[in-house]
């Protein structure tokens, strides 16, 4: 047939393949604006519009576009003029990652003003996991939050993104954003057991499918095992994983790898490879992991794999007293003890796990293989990738681009290593990009978490004992499971004082889906439990939970003490958690907000505290140097991924260089950029990297400042840095000038800085939530929702709210309804966004946020972090609020409705049947 398509004004007549998509034909003639969300209609990221009216490209045939127009976001802006949509996103950055921006630009576009008054049901097809949304409504509505720049006056102000112009236009290159001559496509064949050994694969007749180039077995893969996990010190995580493992031990776990001409012809490699299994016993819940006789999930060497107890299923454990528990719980005068439970969540990053591998031969050195993928932790991948190929460093480059979300969930090596080994064995271009369905069962999770709390304090609101036993399911393999185990009864119990403490923690082999790294690391799961019963023991005592809060706190100074030990390099080095709790009294002070009659409403709160960083040391080096026509150029290794690292990084060098933001280029999430970074995870972008960004630029402006007065025969002490100069009162010299003079002199005016992570501080939250529950339904609404946030120095306040109101969103959506589920077999049943059920923009409130003032001592410029920090106290609160209007201690997340109504339906029950109905 002919066919005939106009993309953005341009004619294209290849005919679609049969089945073909529209999204795919767009991002293949080089639209990568479009984006690959979902693959089913869910999230809105692949919006276009066809004729004028908005479709999700994924799910519309590219067929039926014949003989019509297309618009993708890049044909938004018409004679180099930016469409008034996208100027007012860039106005009030309304995105932080970007990956769902471009979709929401065209369903804004197309919106009329019936619509617009409506956004609730405007955006019911559009995602967003970073923003909390508030950011999306300013954006349409029109409010403006960026500010100028202006030379030496960076740190503190609303700056925008430097890439805000690439992400609002389409053209920010996200990982799979290129094309790469002559590449291949790989499709993972996955175990439909949860505990099954490989006696035999026949590979022969994929083989023989048109365009399949390789097949992949566990005979392929090196023997070597390692961790998927990255930290900066290896030895934290169990090697317990092998590229391809002739045993699988949950539902999807990889068992061979096809690499084809094209997805389809992978695909059908996969269905026709034949593997024999035998089926082996499994167990699917930590606590009976851990009972005698329950099967073993790594009956290896656990020593040399650094498994705490195979042959139990225990993985990490840790057990530790201060004091006596069994004493402080005599001398109390009241205790609560409670069992609470936490779910799987995943982290729904809206750009999937992925990674490309190509050859490349450098100028000067050997010839090396180049990964681009979806990764936090460029520079620690590579480590991985050599230690485990047995390569030298200069052999591998790993590079990310622009990272379409994280939360923890890319703090993994789960695509890099199958990918370069089919590169390796073809020396040709692979792809693999994960389905969205492949995120669920094939990537990691949040651990679940079983917490028994019990504490005790006496009739004037003193803590006199607490004490923990804390069960995580780390699933299959042990990515990040005694160090999430660790850190969940480290900062959750040191924030409270009481001279009796105790905790035993477990983290357990299960088959099920892997857990790993997620916002929070553990305390947010751990922080559930403790609020919920520090509110229930002030009730007890007929206490304000607030001022039960403010009498047992750690103040300004003091120790921090949990039974895992005093961190020698943990101090409160600015202390705010005091202004977050009068932030939180002054909310509940004001008058309530109306709810519909018949309605229980109540109010709580909660508070947390975390480390600005991993303990062990963390990483970074950052270089900076003047160009030739007197621009700055950063080098830094952090990843962006819509944590803003890369606009704090340019405002703290414009800041000490005396210059504009955007006189300063940032190069970063790249191995040939700088010595090396250990990754945008465990919330260091700005409190690491941005240490190395603070040191470089400093250096710099000494060695500026120091040449320019030798080259003007002037004294150092009268000069300083302008915007593109440097300036003496009685002359002054352009900083192109500048470099030219120094090039004459064979000098290079550049300088670097680097910070090992330690010493670390600690950042506070606190968060209040008023609710309204129809008893009737279940239904839950919240009245008003209030932030407190200690994040030291704000170095961009716009962007630090929106990092906190991401993470109210992200953690509501833990608290209502995420779960990820398995079934008897212990395969995930919710591997789609419409069963897996995510915040939209209808569910999450504007939060109001608050910045305490406090300058810390440690963080750059008095900067503390705050990426990670505000989703530990949201579920607490909310629960807590759930007592006050109803009565009932939830001790189970998620707060479904349905478990609300059924809840108050028994209470309604038991108090019917008492006497007299009461």
């Amino acid at each position: 047939m002919s066919f005939g398509i106009h993309v953005n004004e341009q004619p294209f007549d290849a005919e679609p393949r049969p089945g073909q998509c529209l999204r795919t034909y767009l991002r293949e003639r080089g639209w990568f604006g479009v984006k690959k969300g979902c693959d089913a209609g869910d999230c809105g990221a692949c919006t276009v519009h066809v004729d004028g009216e908005p479709v999700h490209s994924c799910l519309y045939p590219a067929v039926r576009a014949q003989g019509r127009s297309v618009t993708t976001v890049e044909g938004l802006a018409t004679d180099g003029e930016l469409h008034p949509v996208q100027q007012k996103f860039l106005d009030a950055q309304g995105f932080q990652c970007g990956f769902c921006t471009a979709g929401y630009l065209m369903t804004t576009a197309a919106l009329d003003d019936e619509q617009l008054g409506d956004l609730p049901r405007a955006f019911k097809g559009n995602l967003c996991r970073c923003t909390g949304y508030r950011a999306i409504e300013d954006a349409v509505r029109g409010v403006k939050h960026v500010e100028a720049p202006c030379a030496g006056a960076a740190v503190g102000r609303n700056l925008p993104a430097p890439a805000g112009p690439q992400v609002v236009t389409g053209t920010a290159r996200y990982t799979f954003d290129i094309d790469v001559p002559g590449l291949l496509h790989m499709k993972l064949l996955r175990s439909p057991h949860a505990h099954a050994r490989i006696t035999a694969v026949d590979t022969s007749a994929a083989l023989r499918v048109p365009g399949v180039h390789l097949v992949l077995t566990h005979h392929d893969a090196p023997e070597r095992h390692y961790s998927t996990a990255r930290h900066e010190h290896p030895t934290e995580d169990p090697d317990d994983t092998r590229v391809l493992d002739d045993t699988v031990r949950f539902v999807g776990q990889r068992v061979a790898a096809v690499v084809a001409d094209s997805e389809a012809a992978a695909e059908e490699g996969c269905r026709r490879v034949e593997v024999t299994y035998e089926a082996l016993p499994a167990v699917l819940d930590p606590e009976e992991a851990m009972r005698p006789g329950a099967p073993v999930v790594h009956a290896k060497d656990g020593a040399a794999a650094r498994i705490a107890r195979p042959l139990d299923n225990v993985v990490g454990e840790s057990h530790g007293e201060i004091g006596s528990v069994e004493e402080g719980f005599a001398a109390s005068d009241v205790v609560y003890e409670e069992t609470f439970r936490t779910q799987r969540v995943q982290h729904a990053s809206l750009e999937t796990h992925g990674a490309v591998a190509w050859f490349e031969r450098p100028q000067e050195g050997p010839e090396r293989v180049v990964v681009r993928s979806s990764t936090q932790t460029p520079f620690l991948t590579r480590r991985a990738l050599c230690a485990l190929f047995d390569l030298p460093l200069e052999k591998v480059r790993v590079l990310a681009g622009r990272v379409g979300g994280g939360f923890g969930g890319k703090q993994e090596m789960i695509v890099e290593d199958i990918v370069v080994l089919a590169a390796m064995r073809l020396h040709r271009p692979v792809k693999l990009e994960y389905t969205r369905a492949e995120q669920f069962y094939g990537a990691t999770t949040r651990h679940p978490f079983t917490v028994r709390v019990k504490a005790g304090a006496r009739h004037d609101g003193t803590l006199t004992a607490i004490q923990l036993r804390v069960v995580s399911d780390t699933g299959a393999y042990g990515n990040h499971g005694p160090a999430v185990m660790f850190h969940s009864v480290g900062e959750s119990m040191a924030v409270y004082r009481a001279p009796h403490k105790k905790a035993d923690a477990y983290a357990v082999y299960t088959h099920a889906v892997p857990a790993g790294a997620f916002r929070g690391y553990g305390l947010g799961q751990v922080v559930f439990a403790m609020e919920s019963v520090m509110d229930e023991l002030a009730r007890l005592l007929a206490m304000d939970p607030l001022e039960f809060r403010e009498r047992n706190i750690i103040g300004p100074g003091e120790a921090m003490i949990s039974p895992g030990g005093e961190e020698e390099d943990l101090h409160i080095a600015s202390y705010g958690l005091d202004q977050c709790l009068g932030i939180v009294r002054g909310a509940q002070a004001e008058p309530a907000g109306a709810a519909p009659e018949g309605w229980l409403v109540g109010e709580g709160s909660a508070l947390s505290m975390i480390a600005t960083g991993p303990p062990g040391g963390h990483i970074a080096d950052a270089r900076i140097c003047l160009l030739p026509d007197g621009t700055l150029d950063l080098a830094v290794g952090t990843a962006e991924f819509g944590n803003g690292t890369t606009t704090v990084h340019r405002q703290i060098a414009a800041g000490e260089l005396g210059t504009t933001v955007d006189r300063i280029t940032v190069r970063q999430s790249d191995t040939d950029l700088v010595k090396h970074d250990t990754g945008a995870f465990g919330s260091t972008g700005t409190v690491v990297a941005g240490k190395a960004t603070l040191r470089a630029s400093q250096a710099l402006a000494e060695t500026l400042l120091t040449f320019a007065a030798q080259h003007l025969g002037v004294r150092r002490d009268e000069c300083h840095l302008a915007k593109d100069a440097v300036e003496h009162p009685s002359t002054r010299i352009l900083l192109k000038e500048l470099h030219a003079a120094a090039q004459s002199a064979g000098r290079e005016l550049a300088a670097d800085g680097h910070f090992g992570g330690t010493p670390r501080s600690v950042a506070f939250n606190a968060q209040w939530f008023r609710l309204a529950v129809d008893p009737g339904t279940g239904e839950i609404r919240i009245l008003r929702s209030v932030h407190a946030a200690d994040a030291g120095k704000v170095m961009n306040p716009m962007q630090c709210r929106g990092q906190v109101e991401g993470g109210i969103a992200q953690a509501l959506g833990a608290t209502l309804f995420e779960n990820v589920r398995l079934n008897g077999r212990g395969e995930v049943t919710t591997a789609a966004f419409r069963q897996y059920r995510l915040p939209q923009y209808a569910d999450i409130p504007r939060t109001e946020v608050h910045f305490m003032e406090t300058v810390d001592t440690i963080g750059p410029l008095g900067a503390k972090s705050m990426s990670e920090s505000p989703f530990n106290p949201v579920a607490p609160a909310f629960a807590n609020a759930l007592r006050d209007a109803t009565g009932i201690r939830f001790t189970h997340l998620p707060l479904t409705r349905d478990r609300v109504w059924l809840a108050l339906d028994e209470q309604a029950r038991a108090q019917s049947a008492r006497p007299g109905g009461q």
